[in-house]
């Protein structure tokens, strides 16, 4: 796609291409296989009495995201792992329940294609797959942590207490990761002794559109990489070539538990999970283009919406609940 055609969603500064995507503006036509292997305020009213009644207090929501609208999600337990080649066509994932089409971040309205997400685990990883419905498939970055918000690409976030995992990924399997720490964490959760965490190589930030997140701001570490993960991508199609029609990609991830002890340490939470523990997750596909009018597209396509252009406030995130049944036992 030309580069003046390409929606402004998030500023080219590269340690803040991932987090500063710009409010949606404008509407684009439709962008453009080998698989590859290697992401309000509301005041109560009330109704007049007879009575005098003191002036009511006013409340206002933390968040942009009504609790009734949070996701939740069963991820179901399997004894044979996962091969991470990005085809999805193993037993596993086919009876694993998928998440409903996603919707619009900010409208919660339904999306031009179809995106699934589904959530699997044994006691070594936890399993991330996305089916990417894509009638032109299009990629360009192929060096890991390039900016690739740039390319159309989907994400994965997984919060702890104290901090959270961004991920990211596109139609070459190329990734893009960063780990953030709430700044009232850094020093009393430990990760102020890290080699890892040095202050030094930390960059400050404070939300997208979303600036008045409680909890203040976040140091993000744009140099760490989760240990061990395992990523895989297959192209029903071919990339960038927009003379055919592609079905879309399919993206396999891999996260060994043991790369989520940060997240875990705060509460102390049992790696792999026990019986109905519960994280926070959030799943995302971001797009160079958009449904053309009368839809109100904005971009950016999300399991819970938002409704704020921020995917950063893990109380948005979607609740998945693990259990230690086998998934061939989920339910339709």
């Amino acid at each position: 796609m030309p580069e003046d055609q390409m929606q402004p969603r998030r500023h080219r500064q590269k340690a803040r291409c991932p987090e500063e995507r710009t409010s949606p503006i404008a509407a684009f036509s439709t962008p453009p296989s080998t698989p590859i292997v290697n992401r309000s305020s509301q005041i109560p009213l009330l109704l007049a009495t007879l009575l005098p009644l003191p002036a009511p207090a006013v409340e206002t929501a933390k968040f942009p995201c009504p609790e009734s609208e949070i996701a939740r999600y069963t991820a179901y337990h399997i004894k044979t792992p996962i091969k991470v080649d990005g085809r999805l066509t193993e037993a596993a994932w086919q009876a694993a329940p998928r998440s409903p089409r996603l919707v619009d971040i900010l409208s919660g309205q339904p999306a031009l294609h179809s995106t699934h997400a589904a959530v699997l685990w044994d006691d070594k990883n936890l399993y991330v797959a996305y089916w990417v419905e894509e009638p032109q498939v299009h990629a360009k970055f192929t060096t890991n942590n390039s900016p690739i918000c740039y390319d159309n690409d989907v994400e994965f976030f997984i919060a702890g207490r104290d901090a959270y995992y961004e991920f990211e990924i596109n139609g070459y399997n190329t990734t893009y990761e960063v780990f953030f720490i709430w700044d009232d964490a850094y020093d009393k959760g430990g990760f102020s002794q890290a080699r890892e965490f040095k202050r030094s190589k930390l960059v400050p930030f404070n939300g997208v559109d979303f600036k008045n997140h409680p909890r203040g701001g976040r140091l993000g570490a744009f140099d760490w990489h989760f240990p061990g993960k395992k990523t895989a991508v297959t192209v029903d199609g071919t990339v960038n070539k927009d003379a055919d029609a592609d079905r879309g990609w399919h993206v396999e991830l891999a996260f060994p538990w043991k790369g989520l002890a940060w997240l875990a340490k705060a509460d102390q939470r049992a790696l792999p999970p026990k019986e109905g523990d519960v994280w926070r997750m959030d799943f995302s596909r971001f797009n160079t283009y958009k449904a053309p009018p009368p839809a109100t597209d904005s971009g950016g396509w999300v399991w819970t919406p938002h409704r704020v252009w921020d995917s950063h406030i893990p109380e948005c995130f979607a609740y998945i609940r693990f259990t230690t049944n086998d998934v061939r036992k989920a339910g339709p």
